[in-house]
């Protein structure tokens, strides 16, 4: 599965997707873009996941309808996300197009 991590996502949770492509908005020179270029530039790009850590991109994007599947971590912090890497993992793994996942983060 080929899946994109936004601009706040640590990159260090890759390690727990390996068995996945993972790219970075960085990586692919989309820096720049915003939320809703993002989302559709992932798609055009064939991209199946997007992990994002922006709580708010529910409400400032229509995530209803979509070709990727849309995973927010609520939290970016790393050591906090770490605690919970496998579960997002598997969370990540269960994905399906048009999906919206919010991983809460203790």
């Amino acid at each position: 599965m080929n899946i994109l991590f936004d601009q706040g996502t640590p990159v260090p949770l890759r390690h727990f997707l390996a068995h996945h492509q993972v790219a970075t908005a960085y990586e692919r020179g989309w820096s720049r873009l915003e939320n809703g270029e993002l989302l559709q530039a992932a798609e055009t790009a064939g991209f199946q996941v997007f992990v994002s850590t922006d709580a708010s991109l529910k409400y400032q994007q229509n995530v209803q309808g979509r070709r990727i599947a849309i995973v927010v971590l609520l939290s970016a912090s790393w050591p906090k996300i770490q605690r919970h890497a496998r579960a997002i993992a598997s969370l990540v793994d269960s994905a399906k197009p048009g999906d919206y996942y919010e991983a809460p983060i203790e």
